[in-house]
């Protein structure tokens, strides 16, 4: 999964979507992060991709926090990311995530037709974000929905349909109905993952496309399909968009 060439979902010369894998930065890359930006402008110089009008490196239209996989989405012009950002603030964008999750105390139940509602308050101190159950000072309203898939010997397999899109929001969301995402550390888990990265993947996304038409939609497999991710793959079955309804 390192080339990442081989990781490009979706390339117009307005867009382009990629398979992250954890450690990179969608932006700001520090010491130790991959910067995707760059590493995508060296790739889209190459021959055999659609020309952007613009030189600059791709700009992240929603942005996957460093330890997280999956489907991002970067315009390639001031016009793509215009009209995407518009989108996304519209609801226009879908976008389902998957996570392998330590179980809460006592049985929960999960639906995708339901709305699960907090505020998130964000500590820049601690780059932690905390889901409260009521508003407050500071505090932004996020939503999500989420479904159970199937299940583990150790673990919950999590369908996630983010609504909105709060700094950390799934982590802090889940970590308020006392879940924890594998390997997160930051909210909980009890251990860390010793590959890096924690066990939350952005599955798919669909969004409108700049030229028209029935829009754009893709879909990336976990980075490493090790035995707990095929059995998330073998519970969840075939692909699907976030449109789709959850089983």
């Amino acid at each position: 999964m390192g080339d990442i060439g081989s990781r490009i979902l979706h390339c117009d010369a307005a867009c382009v979507v990629v398979n992250k894998i954890p450690g990179e930065a969608a932006e700001g890359a520090g010491r130790g992060m991959g910067c995707l930006p760059s590493l995508l402008a060296a790739e889209l110089a190459a021959p055999g991709y659609p020309a952007s009008v613009s030189p600059d490196a791709p700009t992240a239209v929603h942005r996957l926090d460093v330890p997280v996989s999956g489907c991002t989405l970067f315009a390639r012009q001031a016009s793509a990311l215009r009209f995407l950002n518009d989108a996304f603030s519209r609801g226009l964008a879908q976008k389902r995530y998957w996570a392998i999750v330590e179980p809460p105390l006592g049985e929960a139940r999960f639906s995708m037709e339901t709305d699960i509602v907090h505020w998130i308050g964000f500590d820049s101190r601690r780059n932690k974000s905390t889901a409260h159950d009521e508003p407050g000072p500071g505090r932004k309203k996020a939503v999500l929905r989420c479904g159970l898939v199937g299940r583990g010997r150790d673990y919950l397999f999590m369908e996630v349909d983010l609504v909105t899109g709060r700094h950390h929001q799934i982590r802090a969301q889940f970590e308020r109905l006392g879940l924890r995402i594998k390997g997160d550390l930051k909210y909980g888990a009890r251990r860390s993952e010793k590959a890096g990265g924690i066990r939350l993947h952005a599955r798919s996304l669909s969004f409108p496309d700049l030229a028209g038409g029935q829009g754009i939609a893709v879909h990336a497999d976990p980075p490493v399909l090790d035995g707990l991710w095929q059995a998330f793959l073998s519970a969840a079955g075939p692909a699907k968009t976030p449109s789709d309804s959850c089983t």
